[in-house]
């Protein structure tokens, strides 16, 4: 929220300067009268070093129990500012809590709720607030809030799913990598060592894992140069129009992993966009903001293909099918929603059903990936293993003999 300094006059006629918090000049004009100041001059003050970054984020957890307690108030019959200035002070986290002060301030100088939130979009995105203004226009803020709610949680829900499916093979993947640098470097030396006072020939697995040491010894760097330039390479190609569409094209091909991005992109398209017309968001702006918050460039231009058709006078099932996307059942039962006049309802039975695909697809995958990781690890750091003592048992042999 910025700064503002001011000069003005208190009711006994003495001159007070400060500073002061608020969403803008006028804001700030308003507090200070409230505060029996007369200003005679606000101007926003420049700003000094500021640990933006030391700030705590707003989370989702922070988000739904703010949208759930402000639906039972609005519901209770208590004003809209009186609901955020509650609101305001109980915040725990301290960004929020500053945030719901400064819409305080912007409502209470004549903004509507909607605009207010469009001050912070990192914490109210666009969906929040177009779902806001559908429910202030329509009289049925309360029942708006209680649906953001649901979506949120659900929202969060899925995402928790998908970092859940991934951290497992990721974590044991880099561990793994951690400990074969570790052998590497310092304890097949050792080995080496103990090697060359034997005086005898080495098994050719010995040698070839004696090599690799040797070379990562004097080309660590180089690795380590191959690896961080692979991560920015893949990163700013990323970043082009061009990559972004490659890139999301291959996660959606990938086995397994692929099909389950499908599904969430379904359940995540499917609650959106059921969510914003339930609310009373017009097709079209909510096709968009869809499109927009997919995360997928492959699926934010279907749903952008869907849009473009509707705004030609189609229904949604025609170039929703034709943009071979999404699964034909899910086709197929938007458009049952569309002749029956209950597409919102569908498309959220339609999400309900994808979450719990989704849901299903993450056990099959951690099922499917644990047995796999389990013989990885054991041929790396097994071979490792066995590499280094075959010579002992090779000489242990031959004294026995």
């Amino acid at each position: 929220m910025p700064t503002f300094a001011y000069e003005g006059r208190t009711s006994d006629g003495q001159t007070k300067k400060g500073k002061i918090d608020a969403v803008d000049a006028n804001a700030a004009r308003n507090q200070l009268k409230r505060q029996n100041i007369n200003p005679t001059s606000v101007s926003e003050a420049k700003a000094g070093i500021q640990l933006e970054f030391f700030k705590p984020k707003v989370t989702t957890r922070d988000l739904v129990i703010f949208t759930r307690q402000f639906a039972t108030m609005i519901d209770s019959g208590l004003p809209l500012v009186q609901c955020l200035d509650i609101q305001s002070k109980q915040a725990e986290n301290e960004t929020f809590r500053t945030e719901l002060g400064a819409i305080k301030e912007s409502v209470e100088s004549g903004s509507t709720f909607a605009d207010a939130l469009k001050r912070f979009p990192g914490t109210f995105d666009e969906l929040y607030q177009n779902m806001i203004a559908a429910g202030e226009v329509g009289g049925i803020l309360d029942t708006i809030l209680n649906r953001l709610a649901v979506y949120l949680e659900k929202a969060e829900s899925l995402k928790r799913q998908i970092k859940g499916a991934l951290m497992y093979p990721v974590i044991t993947v880099l561990v793994a990598g951690v400990v074969v640098v570790i052998l590497l470097l310092f304890v097949v030396p050792s080995f080496e060592e103990m090697f060359a006072d034997m005086g005898a020939g080495l098994p050719a697995l010995t040698q070839m894992v004696i090599d690799m040491s040797e070379w990562l010894q004097a080309n660590w760097w180089i690795v380590g140069l191959a690896i961080a330039g692979t991560l920015w390479g893949l990163r700013t190609f990323y970043k082009t129009e061009k990559g972004n569409v490659v890139l999301d094209g291959l996660m959606l091909k990938l086995p397994v992993f692929g099909d389950l991005l499908t599904k969430v992109a379904v359940a995540r398209f499917c609650r959106t966009l059921g969510t914003m017309l339930s609310a009373g968001v017009s097709i079209l702006e909510a096709l968009d903001i869809c499109g927009r918050t997919s995360g997928n460039k492959i699926i934010e231009g279907a749903i952008s293909t869907v849009r473009q058709g509707i705004s030609e006078g189609r229904n949604i099932s025609e170039p929703l099918a034709e943009a071979k996307v999404f699964p034909d059942m899910v086709v197929q039962m938007i458009s049952v929603g569309e002749a029956t006049g209950a597409l919102d309802v569908m498309l959220n039975k339609v999400a309900d059903f994808y979450e719990d695909e989704v849901d299903q697809a993450v056990e099959a995958m951690t099922s499917l990936l644990e047995p796999i990781i389990m013989v990885f690890l054991g041929i790396v750091i097994g071979g490792l293993v066995i590499a280094m003592y075959l010579p002992i048992f090779t000489m242990a042999g031959s004294v026995g003999a």
